[in-house]
């Protein structure tokens, strides 16, 4: 299997509800992922409850990726997510990202940090919403 990028996993996470979420975890995410959101550590239960939340508030997306760096297995970069909640409200974000993968090519650790761009402010916890 290549190496994931942020816009598949996202687009399988957000965009594929049908697509079982375990599966689209585990072809994404190493079992033992970890992510650090605004400076907030998560282990993987964590984090699966988070995309448990977000398949439930989003109903589409757009990922649009500014900037791509790949180095072996570190990953970095900078995107936004055009997010359409199931209430019809919109959301914006910018996510400044830095990884690290595993040797299948799956997300092991992520780092990162958002920016709100467009939304309300209770849509600017979004992004590690459980």
């Amino acid at each position: 299997m290549p190496a994931t990028d942020i816009r598949t996993a996202l687009d399988e996470l957000l965009n594929q509800p049908h697509r079982p979420l375990e599966d689209v975890l585990d072809r994404h995410f190493s079992p033992d992922y970890r992510q650090r959101t605004n400076g907030q550590w998560d282990d993987r239960e964590a984090f699966v409850r988070h995309a448990g939340k977000l398949r439930e508030v989003v109903a589409s997306a757009r990922i649009e990726v500014l900037d791509e760096l790949r180095d072996g297995t570190r990953y970095a970069d900078r995107h936004r997510v055009h997010a359409v909640k199931r209430d019809g409200g919109r959301v914006v974000q910018e996510v400044y990202l830095f990884a690290e993968l595993d040797a299948r090519g799956r997300f092991r650790r992520i780092e990162e940090t958002t920016l709100m761009l467009e939304g309300e402010e209770a849509d600017r916890e979004l992004g590690s919403a459980k």
